[in-house]
């Protein structure tokens, strides 16, 4: 479980604050496998790596799972959650709407220094879709982005879904924040929500295509994909 961070070099202080070791992706991105962590830990740990990182600071890709949450982003609308079940609502300052987190999906925090990717926010965005898209299409699985609805979707029974949400926040230049794919969970919970903030829309997981993973297993793959696509605007 990642701890917060708050001198000068962000990448040597998460080594220090006793996060997991890092292996190098693409263009030299960190990838971070954290295990499970508390969500609002994770969250608060971002902040502090984005604080304190400087230019010559790497990117990171931090992969997780987070016991149940609903997080709401800083537009959302508290009336996207339809029923009280008893699961926490977080208010977080990324954007979009309302999403679920729970075990058996895979959150990917992307940490990135937009002005050294060359990168905009709707050029990471699409560069994030991209990367999953490929990484689905490695397992058989059509899908796409839509430019109106970020995120990634699929068809199952004729029925457009969402396998992947995508949320950023930029601060002082760079990203934190990300997506979170489903894999192998209980999809109950996004009943209870309109998910990302549209009323009926059907979610399922890479289980649903009998794509039979766990998340760690599902990261190691996803990452350097991620890395690959967020790197290729690099100097």
């Amino acid at each position: 479980m990642p701890l917060p961070m708050d001198a000068p070099s962000a990448s040597r202080e998460a080594a220090a604050a006793g996060m997991p070791p890092s292996r190098a992706g693409a263009g030299g991105v960190l990838i971070r496998t954290l295990g499970r962590s508390d969500y609002g830990t994770c969250w608060r740990s971002m902040q502090a790596f984005t604080d304190a990182r400087d230019a010559a600071t790497p990117d990171e890709i931090w992969l997780t799972e987070h016991p149940p949450v609903y997080t709401l982003g800083l537009a959302g609308r508290r009336e996207h959650l339809c029923r009280d079940n008893g699961i926490q609502v977080i208010k977080v300052d990324r954007g979009g709407q309302i999403t679920y987190h729970g075990p058996g999906q895979l959150v990917a925090y992307l940490l990135v220094d937009l002005r050294r990717a060359r990168l905009g926010v709707r050029d990471m965005v699409r560069a994030i879709e991209a990367a999953v898209i490929e990484f689905l299409d490695l397992q058989g699985i059509p899908a796409y982005g839509r430019r109106e609805a970020p995120g990634v979707y699929v068809r199952r029974a004729g029925v457009e879904s969402k396998i992947a949400a995508l949320g950023l926040k930029v601060r002082n230049g760079c990203t934190y924040h990300g997506l979170a794919m489903n894999v192998a969970m209980d999809l109950a919970p996004f009943a209870d929500i309109d998910p990302c903030g549209y009323p009926g829309l059907a979610v399922t997981q890479l289980a649903d295509f009998g794509v039979h993973c766990d998340v760690e297993a599902a990261g190691a793959a996803l990452a350097p994909i991620l890395a690959r696509h967020l790197c290729r605007a690099h100097p």
